[in-house]
C-alpha cells in the first residue's frame, strides 16, 4: 500500500493508524529521510552539495525497529533518533537531501526489500510512483497548506518545541514548492492514485476513508 502527499497531509498519523487495523506493517520513508538529513546537519554538510552529501553515505547505517503499538524508531548509527529527527530544520533539510539521486538510489533498496518482506503501508512523497509504483493500492493525500501548517503548528505544540505559524506556513508552501519542483521524483499523484483531500476531514473520518479505499481494492 503506497500512500504520497505533501508535508502536513496526515501521512504518517493515517498511514500507522491504518496499518494498525489492518494488520500491515507501517513504513514511514519520510522518518529515513529525516535521519540522513540529520546526520548531514550534524557533520556541516548542506543539503545542496551534492559530491559532500554522497562522499557521507558511506557512514550511515539506517536501521528501523518498531515498538509496542507500531510506533518506528529510527536508528542512525545505533542511536535511537526518532525524536531528533522531528524538528523544523532536519524537516527542511529533508527536502533538499531528497532531491540527490545519490541519495535516493541508497534508500531504495531499503524500501523495497521492506514491501518485499513484509505486507506493508508505506508513506512518502514518491511511493506510487518510484518506489513501488506496482502497489496495490496508491492514494494521494492532501489538504490546504495553511490546514497543514496549523496541523504542523499543533503538533510541535504538544512536543514542547512551539513555533511561529506565520513561519511554518511560508516553510509548508516553500517545501510544496521544493518537492513539487525537483528534477528527481517530483511530489505529484501517479496515474492511478486515489486522490483524498483532508482539508476538511477530522483524523477519524480521514482514516475511515482511507481504509474503505483498501478494503475495495483488496478485500482486506
Amino acid at each position: 500500500m503506497a500512500i504520497d502527499g505533501p508535508s502536513g497531509a496526515g501521512k504518517s498519523t493515517l498511514a500507522r493508524a491504518a496499518g494498525k487495523k489492518l494488520n500491515l506493517l507501517y513504513v514511514d520513508t519520510g522518518a529515513i529521510y529525516r535521519t540522513v538529513a540529520l546526520y548531514t546537519l550534524r557533520r556541516g554538510v548542506e543539503g545542496k552539495e551534492a559530491a559532500a552529501m554522497a562522499a557521507l553515505l558511506p557512514e550511515i547505517h539506517i536501521a528501523m525497529q518498531y515498538a509496542p503499538g507500531g510506533l518506528q524508531r529510527m536508528l542512525l548509527n545505533g542511536e535511537d533518533v526518532t525524536d531528533l529527527i522531528r524538528t523544523q530544520e532536519v524537516s527542511m533539510a529533508a527536502s533538499a537531501v531528497a532531491t540527490h539521486p545519490e541519495v535516493r538510489d541508497f534508500l531504495l533498496k531499503m524500501q523495497r526489500e521492506m514491501a518485499e518482506n513484509h505486507s506493508v503501508i508505506m508513506d512518502g512523497r514518491d511511493i506510487g510512483t518510484v518506489v513501488l509504483p506496482w502497489a496495490a493500492v496508491k492514494i494521494f493525500l492532501t489538504a490546504g497548506s495553511e490546514a497543514r501548517a496549523r496541523r504542523r503548528w499543533l503538533e510541535l505544540q504538544r512536543r514542547g518545541t512551539p513555533q511561529d505559524f506565520t513561519q511554518l506556513l511560508q516553510e509548508t508552501i516553500r517545501r510544496d514548492e521544493d518537492d513539487a519542483n525537483r528534477a528527481i521524483a517530483p511530489l505529484r499523484p501517479a496515474a492511478d492514485a486515489v486522490v483524498l483531500d483532508t482539508t476538511e476531514l477530522n483524523f477519524e473520518e480521514s482514516l475511515q476513508r482511507i481504509i474503505e479505499i483498501i478494503r475495495e481494492r483488496t478485500g482486506l
